[in-house]
């Protein structure tokens, strides 16, 4: 197998974008810049959530089958494929802009087990199935791109049909009860405080879960065995990665969940209410982030 950009099943226009400053970023990757000064001397936020290493935080630890193939779907630009493409034997990439492809290829030009494919994941045929599916910020958006009464089910559904018997979904996604959405962040996908708090009122296209109806979800579309993890301070930049098995402790330091992309409140002391959260149990509920790893 060789890197390839597979361009087979676009259909012209990209219909998710940052805007002009993917442009900047296709010319940072393709000039080869040093990524770590780029970081230090530009602070918008599309800059950092599309090149900063951190990201990788949220899957470069697991443990994979180094001869296994994964599907990333909704790869953007590339924010996580390298780490993946370290990880296994082969990974393809579906994403449904031209623009972000063209971003992961030239950043990931010196891999040869890797295919991006520019386009809606509905469309496209594999010759086989895959040991691992990666949603990584994908799920939240199934309502605008799944045609269905239960759009969220029916993507599970669907991707579920992907994987080999015995292969594993990767789930990363916003809780819709963090505690930073309490303490003043906007949820970070309409920019509304306690949109997902209060349940979305009005959106239909966008939504995240508390964990007991992520785990109905998940149940229901047919992943039984589930292990959830959390990352903190969410799985966009995860600085440590809690699971059931090793929760953090009440003296536990918790850093500010920054909202890089939107200003937000500042109600209370995040770190000081966690520590009480720990102390009752409720941590797992109050979590800013899921991962989980799904099976049947």
């Amino acid at each position: 197998m060789s890197l390839k950009l597979n361009l087979n099943f676009y259909k012209g226009e990209d219909c998710y974008s940052d805007g002009d400053v993917e442009n900047e970023i296709l010319e940072i990757v393709r000039s080869r810049k040093n990524i770590a000064e780029v970081l230090v001397n530009d602070n918008r936020w599309p800059i950092l959530y599309h090149l900063s290493p951190v990201r990788q935080n949220i899957i470069n630890w697991y443990p994979f089958n180094k001869n296994s193939n994964l599907l990333e779907v909704g790869g953007g630009c590339g924010a996580i494929t390298g780490a993946l493409c370290n990880l296994l034997h082969e990974v393809k990439v579906v994403e449904l802009s031209k623009r972000r492809s063209q971003i992961n290829f030239e950043r990931h030009i010196h891999f040869d087990n890797l295919e991006i494919i520019v386009g809606n994941l509905n469309d496209i045929i594999f010759e086989s199935k895959f040991d691992y599916v990666m949603l990584n910020g994908v799920l939240e958006y199934a309502g605008s791109f799944t045609a269905s009464k239960a759009p969220y089910k029916d993507f599970l559904k669907n991707v579920k049909n992907y994987l080999r018997p015995g292969g594993k979904l990767i789930l990363a996604i916003e809780n819709r009860y963090g505690l930073k959405y309490f303490a003043g962040a906007k949820e970070d996908h309409t920019a509304k405080e306690f949109d997902g708090i209060t349940g979305y009122i009005g959106n239909s296209n966008v939504r995240t879960f508390g964990k007991i109806e992520l785990e109905k979800l998940l149940n229901e579309s047919g992943f039984s065995a589930l292990e959830f993890y959390y990352p903190h301070p969410d799985y966009k930049m995860p600085m440590e990665i809690f699971s059931e098995y090793w929760l953090p402790k009440a003296d536990a330091i918790f850093s500010h969940s920054t909202n890089f992309d939107f200003d937000r409140y500042d109600l209370f002391d995040e770190s000081v209410a966690f520590q009480g959260l720990i102390e009752n149990g409720q941590y797992e509920f109050f979590a800013n982030s899921f991962l989980v790893i799904c099976g049947d």
